[in-house]
């Protein structure tokens, strides 16, 4: 028998706001606000992302696993990479390895307005 049951994901981030807009227009879904430093992203299928305001927040270093790790990082799986690539680069994304080795790995990883990695991945 479990000890709990999942819940959500909280990603700590300077500014809340904008980060569950990224994420909704990544995903879809719904956000709704609780205060000014915490916002949650209801998506499809009944997944929930939280966004927390962490003022000192400092962007990961991927793939580095120094005193500035990666923190986290969320998985999509996408139908079409080069649209789904071409979508989150222009809400912001930033490449960080897109070398998915001509399909081989099947994914590529990008970094959030707020610097934390995502990975596209092939369906």
């Amino acid at each position: 028998m479990p000890v709990a049951d999942y819940c959500l994901v909280v990603v700590d981030c300077p500014d809340p706001a904008a980060l569950a807009g990224f994420y909704a227009a990544v995903l879809g879904g719904e956000i709704q606000q609780d205060s000014e430093d915490w916002y949650d992203l209801y998506a499809p299928g009944g997944h929930r992302i939280a966004f927390q305001r962490a003022p000192e927040h400092r962007p990961p270093r991927w793939p580095r696993g120094d005193d500035n790790s990666q923190q986290l990082h969320l998985d999509f799986h996408v139908k079409d990479m080069g649209s789904a690539e071409t979508q989150v680069l222009a809400l912001g994304a930033m490449p960080l390895d897109l070398d998915d080795r001509d399909g081989e790995r099947g994914f590529r990883v990008y970094a959030d307005p707020a610097g934390h990695p995502f990975c596209l991945c092939r369906e």
